[in-house]
């Protein structure tokens, strides 16, 4: 009989085959925990128990919610005030179409926290009227799939809910410091496009105008309303993520409604449909990722690789280990697997060094989401292509100058984790701080 580790060896070879063959991902890690559960005697009845108690958590209901706001937001062209409002400022730079782009995709992401919603929505609205602009469309193709890697950065963030009901941290404060670290990332992509754009001549300049900016931003206030709602009302206290994810949504289908008129009675349960579509795929993956934890515990991966990580001894050569693992692996899965498989493994030995766990699930978070623009998986990047038409390819190559940019924001953001504590109640906390290992 062979012997069981040959067997764990042989089905996650054989699943990781069917993963580049393009088999669901839920289908994968499902036929992986069945099949390890077998070779090792490990009780199918657990698989059922779990799946059920998994998903029995009333945290996870804001997952559904702020997918149904971005929906909504779409739907009730709350969305393309923000964009017409983030034109208004920063048209009159070089590259201000470019820009305001990507500071569209902040504003969006604030309120929908979603990477592809945030793309395929910005994308919709900005890649045409940059085109018409006198931009390359290539490059305004790769603006729009780099400005929307901070969908699962600047919260509300459905990766972060995720993250924080797999690891039981406070998903508020991982919101709170997912906040600076977002900004950071939407400027540093800015000061990239604008040095680009300088050099090749693209965009045409507005004049500045102030009361075009107040006029277009009062015109935008039902976004800013809505952001509103979901940052002060959970930091302060007022909302739980959960509650505020149900105020929001009902706002925006309510706005939409009564207000921008975008929203019909007749459309909302197509708008309901197509969230649940999303909700479907998401939901039972998280259930299955909390087998999968439990398999791994048993056969020592995760005291496998923490040991192999912690044998480098260092502070700094742990820290860079980790992200270097959370980068490769960006590259090749979509960031709920990656959080599923790695997570559960290098945020304890992240903390083992001392490095606090909300910072740490920023440092992910962040390099994984680089990962939308990198190939060969690049989910942003096969977005675009869809809404847009251009090949993925010929995307990817005007990708380097963000992706140059992302680097460095996650680097700052790794080595300076008071940017990302800093609006943490807590004490210690202050902007100035720097981290001492």
């Amino acid at each position: 009989m062979m012997a069981d580790s040959t067997w764990v060896w042989l089905i996650s070879i054989v699943v990781s085959v069917l993963f580049f063959l393009g088999v669901p991902i839920f289908l994968i890690i499902g036929l992986w925990v069945v099949g390890i559960s077998l070779v090792i005697d490990f009780t199918l009845a657990n698989i059922g128990v779990t799946l059920y108690e998994g998903l029995n958590f009333y945290g996870l209901l804001a997952l559904p919610l702020f997918i149904l706001t971005g929906d909504f937001i779409k739907a009730a062209g709350i969305a393309q005030r923000l964009s017409d409002f983030a034109y208004s400022m920063l048209g009159w730079l070089r590259g201000g179409l470019a820009m305001s782009a990507l500071g569209a995709c902040g504003l969006f992401a604030a309120i929908s926290g979603s990477n592809s919603a945030t793309t395929a929505t910005i994308g919709s609205i900005m890649h045409p009227e940059m085109t018409k602009g006198g931009y390359d469309k290539h490059f305004a193709a790769a603006t729009v799939a780099a400005g929307g890697t901070v969908g699962i950065i600047i919260p509300p963030s459905i990766i972060f809910i995720v993250y924080g009901f797999l690891m039981n941290l406070s998903i508020s404060d991982l919101f709170v410091g997912g906040l600076l670290p977002g900004i950071l990332m939407v400027i540093a992509m800015q000061l990239a496009c604008y040095l680009v754009c300088k050099k090749k001549g693209w965009g045409e300049l507005i004049k500045f105008d102030l009361k075009n900016i107040i006029s277009k931003g009062g015109q935008a206030y039902l976004g800013f309303m809505a952001i509103f709602i979901v940052i002060f009302g959970i930091y302060g206290g007022i909302f739980s993520p959960t509650e505020a994810a149900g105020v929001t949504a009902g706002f925006c289908l309510l706005s939409g409604i009564f207000i921008t008129k975008g929203i019909t009675i007749k459309n909302i349960p197509n708008i309901l449909l197509r969230s649940g579509q999303i909700t479907g795929l998401l939901a039972p993956l998280i259930a299955v990722s909390i087998v999968m934890q439990q398999i791994l515990s048993l056969l020592g991966a995760r005291a496998y690789i923490t040991e192999i990580i912690s044998a480098l001894g260092g502070y700094y050569a742990i820290l860079l280990a980790c992200m270097l693992l959370v980068f490769i692996t960006g590259t090749f899965l979509e960031t709920l697997p990656d959080v599923i498989i790695l997570a559960p493994i290098l945020a304890p030995i992240a903390a083992s060094i001392g490095i606090d766990p909300i910072h740490f699930a920023v440092i992910f978070l962040v390099g994984d989401a680089i990962g939308f623009i990198t190939p060969p998986y690049g989910l942003n990047l096969y977005v675009v292509s869809g809404i847009t038409g251009i090949p993925y390819f010929r995307i990817v190559r005007h990708t380097w100058p963000y992706l140059f940019a992302l680097m460095i924001s996650w680097f700052i953001i790794a080595f300076w984790p008071t940017l990302t504590t800093a609006l943490l109640v807590h004490e210690g906390a202050g902007i100035f701080q720097l981290y001492k290992p």
